[in-house]
């Protein structure tokens, strides 16, 4: 696996190394000792799988605070995503600031999301599938979440929003929250 660091640190797109032949290819898609080895939080508790229907659909922007904070591995495994993540961490020299990062079935990228980072992602493909590593189960009362389109974040996505949930919609904006 290939890690490259995004310019908000702790937070990595990791590259398969694949190995092909005839067959097609094989690659490892997640070790604990070289997450480890770069500083990354190697426990998975829980796999999340997404199916989402159609492009333009928006998951996020979520996240859990302590005692429950969660890293997840995101992979696109069917279709395509553009991934974003914002730096929450209070006390980051880059709090609030995002990356934003495609993942497709065809590049075979995965992005790691450090604890306390807000998670999203934009479908840009019909019938795409995700699946995410965390290592935290999903805690009640440890989730939050950001307004996808809020004015203070300047989020660029590279689509438009056609579907999204209620409660990815109703999240407060910045200045409601800190108001």
């Amino acid at each position: 696996m290939h890690f490259t660091e995004t310019a908000l640190p702790g937070a990595y797109i990791i590259d398969v190394q694949a190995h092909t032949d005839e067959r097609g290819f094989f690659a490892r898609g997640f070790c604990a000792d070289e997450f480890t080895r770069h500083g990354l939080n190697p426990v998975v508790a829980q796999t999340n799988l997404s199916h989402n229907a159609r492009a333009g659909t928006l998951r996020g922007m979520h996240y859990q605070v302590p005692p429950a904070p969660e890293a997840k591995l995101v992979r696109c495994v069917r279709g395509a995503i553009h991934d974003v993540i914002v730096d929450m961490r209070p006390d980051s020299p880059t709090r609030l600031q995002w990356v934003g990062v495609d993942l497709t079935a065809q590049n075979n990228r995965a992005l790691y999301v450090p604890e306390l980072f807000a998670h999203g992602f934009l479908t840009l493909a019909d019938d795409t599938f995700v699946t995410y590593q965390v290592s935290q189960a999903y805690t009640p009362g440890t989730e939050r979440g950001l307004r996808y389109d809020d004015p203070a974040l300047g989020i660029t996505w590279p689509a438009a929003v056609t579907v999204i949930s209620e409660k990815d919609a109703a999240w407060p904006l910045l200045e409601e929250v800190s108001a």
